[in-house]
C-alpha cells in the first residue's frame, strides 16, 4: 500500500495529463501573426486514436482540444490500457466519463488498481446504461462492490450484456450466483453452450460480441470461481468419453499449451525457450534454437536473437550465456597479459635469468 503522500502525487500526475490546456497566446502576438491551425486529417483519425494518444493529442491546441472534448461520439467507449490504467484514479475516471453526457456504452479498466468500489458506483449512476463492463484485474474492487454495481445495470433495464471480472479476488460461488440471476442473458449462453477458449497472448474474448456474457464460471475441478476454458482438440481422447468435462477446467486443474490452447498431459511436456507450457504437436512445428533446440511460443517468439541470413535463432538464454563467456574469456586473458598479475620472479630481468 503507498503512502497518501505518494498517491495524492500520482493522481495530479495523471490530472495534469488530463488537465493541460495549450498555452494562452499574447493578444498583441496574436494580432501580429495568426497561430497555424491543424491540419483537417486529424480531425479524422481522432475515432482511432486509443485513450493515452487522445489525452496528449488534445493537450496540442485549442482546435484539437475543443475536438476531442466536445465529440460525444469519441466518448462513447472507453479501453484504459496499462500503463494508464496504473495511474488512473477514481477522480480522473469520473471526468472521463463525463464526457459521455450520461451514453456510456462500454468501460473497460484493465489492471487499474486505484479503481475502488465506490468510484466506479458514481460512474455507473451517471451512467446507467453501459452494457459492456470489463473490470479484469482491478485489484481495489471487491466482490460484494461488483455484485452492487451488476444490480444497478440491470435493475430498471438489461443493458449489461457483457462482464469481465477476471484477475479479481473474493469471488464467492454466492457471489456468481447472485451476478446470474441479474445476467439473464447468461443462461441463455450456457443453453447455447458457448466454447471459452484459452489464450495467453492477451485477456481472452474481451471485445467478442460471440463471446459469453460473464467470463467467470465454476471450476467442475477446483469449485473455484475462475475462468474456466475448453479445449480445442477434435482427437482429444477425454472428449471421446466425457464431452467437454475432463478437460476442461481453469488454469491451474488442467494444464494448456500456450499456442494452440490444447489440454497437454503431464507426459508430453516439452521444456521451450519461455516459460510458458507448448503440446508436442507445437514443441516439434515451431521453429527451434540454433544452439539448445528449445522453441518460443508465438507470444515470445520476438525474445530471440534473428541470425543474418535467414539462418535461425539464438534464444535470450542461450545469448547471455554465450555473452557472458565471452565476457569471462576477455576478462581472463586480459587480467593473464597485465605485467602485475605474473609472479614476482618475472618483475625484471635478473629474477627471469635467475630462474631459468
Amino acid at each position: 500500500m503507498g503512502s497518501p503522500q505518494f498517491e495524492e502525487k500520482e493522481s495530479q500526475e495523471f490530472g495534469s495529463v488530463y488537465d493541460s490546456q495549450p498555452e494562452e497566446v499574447p493578444t498583441h502576438i496574436e494580432e501580429a501573426a495568426e497561430p497555424g491551425e491543424p491540419h483537417e486529417a486529424l480531425f479524422f483519425v481522432l475515432a482511432y486514436l486509443q485513450l493515452r494518444e487522445r489525452l496528449s493529442i488534445r493537450a496540442a491546441c485549442r482546435s484539437l482540444r475543443d475536438a476531442v472534448d466536445n465529440d460525444v461520439l469519441l466518448w462513447l467507449d472507453i479501453f484504459v490500457e496499462p500503463p494508464l490504467g496504473y495511474r488512473l484514479p477514481n477522480d480522473a475516471l469520473l471526468k472521463l466519463t463525463s464526457k459521455a453526457h450520461g451514453r456510456l456504452r462500454t468501460l473497460s479498466l484493465k489492471t487499474c488498481i486505484k479503481i475502488t468500489d465506490d468510484g466506479l458506483q458514481r460512474v455507473i449512476e451517471n451512467n446507467p446504461h453501459i452494457n459492456k463492463l470489463y473490470v479484469p484485474a482491478c485489484t481495489s474492487l471487491t466482490a460484494n462492490g461488483i455484485v452492487t454495481i451488476v444490480k444497478m445495470l440491470t435493475e430498471h433495464n438489461q443493458d449489461l450484456k457483457h462482464l469481465r471480472l477476471h484477475g479479481m479476488y473474493g469471488i464467492t460461488k454466492q457471489h456468481f450466483e447472485t451476478i446470474l440471476s441479474c445476467l439473464k442473458v447468461q443462461k441463455e449462453d450456457q443453453k447455447q453452450n458457448i466454447s471459452f477458449l484459452y489464450h495467453k497472448r492477451s485477456f481472452p474474448l474481451v471485445h467478442s460480441d460471440t463471446a459469453p456474457s460473464i467470463d467467470v464460471s465454476i471450476c467442475p475441478k477446483c469449485s473455484d470461481v475462475k475462468q474456466v476454458f475448453d479445449c480445442p482438440r477434435d482427437s482429444c481422447k477425454w472428449k471421446k468419453v466425457h464431452p467437454l468435462l475432463e478437460c476442461r477446467g481453469c488454469y491451474p486443474c488442467v494444464p494448456r499449451c500456450a499456442d494452440c490452447g490444447g489440454c497437454v498431459d503431464l507426459d508430453e511436456l516439452d521444456e521451450p525457450a519461455c516459460m510458458d507450457i507448448l503440446c508436442s504437436e507445437c514443441w516439434l512445428r515451431l521453429p527451434k534454437c540454433n544452439l539448445c533446440n528449445r522453441p518460443y511460443c508465438k507470444l515470445h517468439a520476438d525474445l530471440g536473437i534473428f541470425l543474418s541470413g535467414g539462418t535461425g535463432f539464438i534464444c535470450d538464454a542461450c545469448n547471455k550465456s554465450s555473452t557472458r563467456n565471452s565476457d569471462w574469456w576477455s576478462s581472463g586473458l586480459e587480467e593473464f597479459m597485465t605485467v602485475d598479475q605474473y609472479p614476482p620472479i618475472f618483475s625484471d630481468m635478473d629474477g627471469y635469468i635467475s630462474y631459468l
